[in-house]
C-alpha cells in the first residue's frame, strides 16, 4: 500500500545556514518594481550539498513550492504566513521560521512605496559567490535560470506601521 504525506518537509536549521536578503529595483517602463532575493550562503553544516532540501523544508512550511515559472500572488492570499513590513530604513521578512531584517536602498523603497508590494525570489541554490552587496552580482544570480528554475516566486504586499 502506498500513501502520501502532505506533511511539509523536515526542517533542518543546521543545513541552512546563515540567510541573506538582498534587496534592488528593475527599471520597466512603467516604473521601477522591487525585488528581494533570499537564499543561503551554503554554509551551513552540510555544506552547499544540503542547503536546497533545508530551504525546500523551510518553504513548504511556509505553503511555497519551488515552481520555476510559477509566480504565487500574495495579494490575493491574505492567510499565507509570510510578510514584508516596511519602516523607515529598514524593512523585514518574516516567515515561519525566519525574521530576517534588511536595509533597503532608497531606490527600492521608493519603488515599494509606490507599488505596494514587492516580487520575492527565495533561491533554493545556495548563493554562488561575490559580494552580496553587489548589485550586479545580486542580479545575475537572481535571473540565473538555475536559480530561477529552482525557487519559490512571491509577489508579496508591504505592510507599514501606521500610527
Amino acid at each position: 500500500m502506498t500513501s502520501i504525506s502532505t506533511d511539509p518537509r523536515p526542517l533542518r536549521t543546521a543545513d541552512l545556514g546563515t540567510l541573506v536578503i538582498m534587496s534592488w529595483s528593475r527599471e520597466t517602463p512603467d516604473g521601477d518594481v522591487p525585488f528581494l532575493l533570499a537564499c543561503s550562503l551554503g554554509d551551513g553544516e552540510g555544506g552547499p550539498e544540503a542547503a536546497p532540501a533545508a530551504v525546500e523544508g523551510l518553504l513548504s512550511r511556509s505553503g511555497l513550492a519551488v515552481s520555476g515559472d510559477t509566480v504565487l500572488d500574495a495579494t490575493v492570499l491574505p492567510d499565507l504566513p509570510i510578510g514584508l513590513l516596511v519602516v523607515p530604513g529598514a524593512a523585514a521578512l518574516t516567515m515561519p521560521g525566519v525574521n530576517a531584517q534588511f536595509a533597503p536602498t532608497a531606490q527600492w523603497r521608493a519603488a515599494v512605496d509606490r507599488r505596494g508590494y514587492a516580487c520575492l525570489i527565495f533561491a533554493t541554490r545556495p548563493w554562488s559567490g561575490g559580494e552580496p552587496g553587489d548589485g550586479a552580482a545580486v542580479a545575475a544570480f537572481a535571473n540565473h535560470e538555475d536559480t530561477l528554475s529552482t525557487a519559490a516566486q512571491v509577489v508579496l504586499p508591504v505592510r507599514t506601521l501606521r500610527g
